[in-house]
């Protein structure tokens, strides 16, 4: 590994540790701006040239996500804690959009893997792999017997994607003026509630 200068004067000791900071900075700047980041910024903060960054992150949208990554662990334990309890699919997801809907206009990262709103984020951010996956965690957590209900590996992946198809409408066009979360929480259960319910249980 080719020797690296700035660093605050503490060079990383190998690419691991090099890759970690600068997520790590780009998650801080994050914080702190509330907004889109580039690779500059972040090289700035660390006092290294951008080529540095970009040897681990070809781009500012790939940092963006990994940034975003590292961020959601936080915002899974909050809601698992604000569904636990919950054994219904549509009372537990139904809960999850409307807390993951308030949460992301409050939380710059936890926008930035989830939301399209930000200016070079891909309209299909929404449906990419790092947001299924994110969506899978998510409701892996939740007190659902998801079998019970007729969902097996591919229907719950369907279910994720449908949820975050449907977050991504009112990520986009949240209504004028928006909704309660009260209003909201009716909505989601006459409508996507039915869509959840429409899984058959498995045949005894």
């Amino acid at each position: 590994m080719a020797r690296r200068r700035g660093w605050g004067g503490r060079p990383p000791g190998d690419d691991a540790e090099a890759s970690r900071r600068i997520i790590a900075a780009a998650v801080e700047l994050i914080g702190r701006t509330g907004a889109e980041i580039s690779i500059a910024d972040v090289a700035e903060s660390l006092g290294v040239i951008r080529q540095t960054v970009y040897r681990y992150f070809p781009s500012a949208d790939a940092l963006m996500t990994a940034a975003a990554m590292a961020s959601v662990d936080d915002f899974l334990d909050r809601l698992t804690a604000h569904v636990s309890g919950r054994t219904d699919p549509v009372d537990a997801m139904t809960e999850g959009v409307v807390y993951t809907l308030a949460e992301v206009r409050r939380t710059p990262h936890l926008a930035i893997l989830l939301s399209s709103s930000y200016p070079n984020a891909h309209p299909d951010s929404l449906t990419s792999e790092a947001a299924q996956a994110f969506g899978m965690t998510m409701i892996r957590r939740f007190d659902v017997d998801w079998a019970v209900h007729g969902y097996d590996e591919a229907a719950l992946r369907e279910l994720v994607e449908y949820t975050l198809r449907t977050m991504q409408s009112f990520f986009l066009s949240p209504g004028d003026p928006p909704r309660s979360e009260d209003e909201l929480r009716r909505y989601l259960r006459r409508w996507m509630g039915t869509a959840i319910s429409a899984q058959s249980p498995p045949s005894r």
